[in-house]
């Protein structure tokens, strides 16, 4: 875990600085959008993770483009950092805002600008929270496939930083799918689009997952999808997660591909059921949420499929939602996970490394051992198709000594993980919680190229500094680059 301890204090000359700031600010943009009291910074020192808070230097709230290039160029007028923060539900810590930055919060540039229905696209601001755009355009008979667990809340702009996915990624693809240009203020305050098939490279690729460190998003083109016509979604249950596991094996070589591919052991569903009252069993080991997408006339033989696989892999029972009320209790059961884990602890610390699904029982084996070994209560609940685990080290902060435990079980998890074949993170991000574990993962000279790339968009490490690269490569120390590299 990075240490954001003693990050963010200021001095008298910070101060007068501070006031030169905020003046120059309140200027060009509504006065009661620049946050400066300690109470208003503090809503905004830390994001959904479990990392320590650390103040801004001041938070701001633009409604559009020309305002959020009027605060960059401000900032680094003044030789501030900028750190882009859209709803704060990130669990990697990228909008944690170290070198007390200026916090420029897209939570209010939340309109749907243009739907094309013919295009299947839409325009949006990247404070639109996701599933409001799916909302937005349901009357089209049209969704927008990403889905992560926090979509009532997570903001679209943020979903670009991470690359985010959820549930119906695993046949849809994540946020990178479905997104066709993107409008972006960079470090300097000039404005670009990216992507909207220009020919070239495709830099609208390199900046998704960029995690605020190389602009700042201000508008997205998002590719829109065709809702399903017939939709089938089961429930298989377990007396053992090796069963379970070979059984997503099983689905996975049947030749239909869900939707979604989900699961969740037997903690998390002692968790869930009580307050979800989906009809959950309790004395299961593990369950798998399945759906299936398709035309009516194909959708039932790919249900007789995919049950015959899950029984021979050793389910109890599969169970098919009989309704459409059944199978939104099935996914807000689903969804509702880290939420029900208050039924047991107040708090949680979460990891999405990936792994090969055929790797899923020995790693989930491996996170149980070492969840136990530290005295911490885990759940799981992923997305089991594409093998991203969501490890839920449940705990409560009052206690003595439990963050040093979870933040060492925390960090054992993601090194299985990635000696299993697997790597960091399939949909959260790296931002400051594993920017240290980079290099488990790429080699020196490919954190160097990760330098210059970033380098390009950002020559000064004013996005968003210290995350995502570790520490010795550093944005814009192109001495670091190794003999050998290609520069």
């Amino acid at each position: 875990m990075s240490d954001t301890r003693g990050v963010g204090s200021s001095t008298p000359d910070d101060a007068d600085t501070d006031a030169a700031l905020v003046g120059a600010l309140r200027r060009v943009i509504d006065p009661r959008r620049v946050l400066v009291s300690s109470f208003e910074k503090a809503l905004y020192a830390k994001d959904a993770s479990a990392l320590s808070p650390s103040e801004p230097g001041v938070v701001v709230l633009p409604l559009t483009t020309a305002e959020v290039q009027a605060i960059v160029r401000i900032a680094l007028e003044f030789g501030r950092a900028i750190t882009p923060r859209g709803s704060g539900t990130g669990l990697a810590g990228g909008a944690v805002p170290l070198e007390r930055p200026v916090v420029i919060v897209t939570t209010k540039m939340n309109r749907v600008l243009e739907v094309d229905v013919d295009e299947r696209t839409a325009w949006v601001e990247p404070g639109v929270l996701n599933l409001d755009l799916s909302k937005a355009v349901a009357k089209h008979g049209l969704h927008y496939a990403p889905d992560p667990s926090s979509q009532q809340v997570c903001s679209i702009g943020g979903n670009v930083g991470t690359n985010a996915g959820g549930p119906h990624c695993l046949a849809h693809g994540v946020t990178s799918a479905h997104t066709i240009a993107i409008e972006i203020v960079l470090a300097d305050g000039s404005c670009c689009v990216l992507g909207n098939d220009e020919p070239g490279y495709d830099l609208r690729g390199i900046f998704v997952g960029s995690e605020g460190t190389m602009g700042i998003v201000t508008k997205v083109c998002v590719r829109l999808m065709v809702n399903p016509p017939a939709i089938r979604t089961l429930l298989a249950d377990f007396t053992s997660i090796r069963d379970a596991s070979a059984a997503v094996s099983a689905v996975i070589a049947s030749g239909t591909l869900p939707a979604a591919l989900e699961m969740m052991d037997a903690n998390c569903i002692k968790a869930v059921e009580p307050w979800a009252k989906a009809g959950l069993p309790l004395d299961a080991e593990a369950v798998l949420l399945i759906e299936i997408e398709g035309v009516p006339e194909g959708i039932e033989p790919a249900v007789a499929e995919i049950r015959d696989r899950c029984l021979s892999s050793g389910a109890r029972t599969v169970r098919v939602a009989s309704s459409a009320e059944e199978r939104a209790l099935l996914w807000k059961a689903r969804k509702s996970a880290f939420g029900a884990i208050a039924n047991i602890k107040p708090d949680y610390y979460l990891h999405d490394a990936v792994v090969p699904r055929n790797r899923l029982v020995d790693v989930m084996e491996s996170v149980i051992e070492i969840a136990n070994r530290h005295d911490i209560i885990v759940l799981n609940v992923f997305h089991a198709g594409d093998g991203n685990l969501h490890p839920l080290l449940v705990f409560d902060g009052r206690e003595p000594g439990v963050l040093e435990r979870v933040h060492l079980a925390g960090d054992e998890i993601v090194r299985a993980c990635v000696a299993a074949g697997g790597t960091l993170s399939g949909e959260h991000g790296i931002g400051l919680e594993k920017k240290d574990l980079m290099p488990l993962v790429m080699t020196e000279a490919e954190l160097a190229h990760q330098v210059l790339v970033r380098t390009v968009f950002d020559p000064d490490g004013r996005c968003n500094p210290t995350k995502v690269l570790p520490a010795g490569a550093t944005c814009g120390e192109l001495r670091r680059v190794p003999e050998g590299a290609w520069v």
